[in-house]
């Protein structure tokens, strides 16, 4: 590892209870994330699809089964190892649609850039997510453009949302784990907040670290035809630890993995402990959770390994009976909760 450049502070603010302000933590994708959903946004919105909190809304439109999303990407900075805002934007979206299993088709994008942001980096994030719209096989066919004032926002924020197809007979849901299912993690975790936040605060590693940004179309449409992909969830804000939690809960199983089994980059890793940081809550961007049939696993594995995208795809864990809680069972032996991400650990970081 080089040495650092300016000094920097991870924000991890402790869980409190509900207050008159919005905290960092409430973007972490955690247990402030979670709260924030479910007593401010579904309460007021209500609504079937919307409470069943889907990385996208499935819904009929005829004889077509429709996946529709919407994300907002403030990371900061805009450009990092290995991609940028843009591209993040566009297979962050895809990569929603995926989840339920849909094949992406169409997006729209809005930007907010604040006065002063230079033009040739925005040709640049521009340019970028054009390519990354190519390569995920989605046509980008409508947006908007606001500006504010000089010190009004941060450089650029972009909303991006998107509309697929679901195939027919494809069920894929949050609340579909069973005792004797197997867990799969589709590739190293942990590689794109430590390339975010390398940049940010100007700390270089002796290996390469980059983001993972990817699209994961090909990656989920290979498990599907394998076997019964039951869920799918992709790792962001709050890494794998927050999405297990999320599919425990609701599908009120417990689940076990193996620290082991856990694929991380060793550079990766050597900077998390470094840093104090598990990789577990730490954001992928192009990694995602499935839960599968036990007599399904060896197949969608097999699956996942013959797309460039789950290379390094692993089986993780196993899903049980019991109360809704994660469990990690360390090399040494020893069994620990995994409990969702309570504060912000690497804020700004998709």
């Amino acid at each position: 590892m080089t040495g650092a450049g300016e000094a920097f502070a991870l924000q991890c603010p402790a869980p409190l209870p509900p207050g008159g302000s919005v905290l960092i933590g409430h973007g972490s994708g955690g247990k402030l994330t979670a709260e924030l959903i479910r007593t401010v946004f579904v309460p007021a919105f209500g609504g079937r699809e919307l409470a069943k909190l889907g990385d996208a809304a499935v819904v009929e439109m005829g004889a077509l089964c429709v996946a529709f999303t919407t994300d907002s990407f403030v990371v900061d900075p805009p450009e990092f190892p290995g991609s940028d805002i843009g591209a993040l934007a566009v297979n962050g979206t895809v990569n929603d649609l995926a989840m339920m299993g849909a094949t992406p088709l169409y997006m729209a994008t809005a930007f907010i850039l604040e006065e002063g942001f230079p033009m040739d980096t925005l040709r640049r994030i521009v340019a970028s997510m054009a390519d990354a719209a190519r390569t995920a096989g989605v046509e980008l066919v409508t947006g908007d453009t606001k500006v504010v004032e000089r010190g009004s926002g941060d450089g650029v924020f972009i909303t991006t949302s998107g509309i697929g197809l679901v195939p027919p007979g494809v069920l894929i849901g949050p609340d579909r784990a069973r005792p004797g299912d197997v867990v799969l993690v589709s590739g190293p975790i942990g590689s794109h907040g430590v390339a975010v936040m390398s940049r940010r605060a100007g700390i270089g590693f002796d290996a390469d670290v980059a983001s993972d940004t990817a699209p994961l179309t090909g990656l989920v449409q290979a498990m599907l035809a394998a076997g019964d992909v039951r869920c799918l969830r992709d790792a962001t804000r709050g890494g794998v630890a927050s999405v297990l939690n999320e599919l425990a809960e609701a599908s009120g199983v417990s689940i076990t993995v193996r620290d082991e089994d856990l694929p991380v980059l060793e550079p990766v890793r050597a900077a998390c402990e470094m840093l104090g940081l598990d990789p577990v809550y730490v954001a992928n961007e192009g990694v995602c959770v499935a839960i599968v049939a036990p007599g399904d696993a060896g197949s969608v594995l097999a699956a996942a390994r013959s797309v460039p995208a789950g290379a390094r795809a692993e089986i993780v864990g196993v899903v049980e009976a019991g109360p809704a809680r994660v469990r990690m069972e360390t090399g040494l032996g020893v069994t620990r909760s995994l409990i969702m991400l309570a504060g912000g650990q690497l804020p700004r970081i998709c």
